[in-house]
């Protein structure tokens, strides 16, 4: 399997596989240390927990889902999200950030894992042909569009989450 999906395939072996491999690790830390602070996060200077990773990848993964159901009624969509521009993606993190902040860890847990089945079943319900050979938004492809907001952050995610791990020795 080639670093970057180029089919129905891939996509989802690639979302499969790093979502499995991130939530092993969330799974692996005590909820203790969930809201503990030390990661990098997506605006200069800012640090945050191991549960606000969990909001970012969830936020991402839902948007993906709203896009699609809003384009497949017809609807216009507001990219990325309403009251934000492509480069303003760091305040757009702090949202889902604050949008899950009251949730335990367990709940965005396994609102993860609820969300990922979701897109995974999104993308078996399509076939190649919608996901990468017309183009979705602008010059991409669906299919590029989950990738870019689901298994690239995951893994991005996932060695910050890691780091972390080995921070606090666990």
């Amino acid at each position: 399997m080639s670093s970057v999906p180029t089919n129905k395939e891939e996509l989802y072996q690639a979302i499969k596989l790093n979502s499995e491999k991130i939530l092993e690790d969330y799974l692996s830390i005590p909820k203790e240390y969930a809201h503990k602070n030390g990661i990098e996060g997506n605006v200069k200077g800012a640090i945050i927990n191991v549960a606000d990773t969990l909001a970012y990848l969830l936020g991402w993964g839902q948007l993906v889902l709203k896009w699609h159901q809003l384009k497949s009624e017809g609807s216009d969509v507001d990219f990325p999200e309403t009251g934000y521009k492509w480069n303003e993606l760091g305040q757009l993190a702090q949202c889902f950030q604050s949008q899950f902040k009251s949730w335990s860890y367990s709940h965005l847990i396994l609102e993860f894992k609820v969300t990922i089945a979701k897109i995974l079943s999104l993308i078996e319900s399509l076939d190649n042909h919608s996901l990468y050979d017309i183009a979705w938004y602008e010059k991409y492809t669906l299919g590029k569009m989950i990738q870019l907001n689901t298994s690239s952050p995951m893994k991005n995610m996932r060695i910050k989450v890691r780091r972390f791990k080995k921070i606090n020795q666990i």
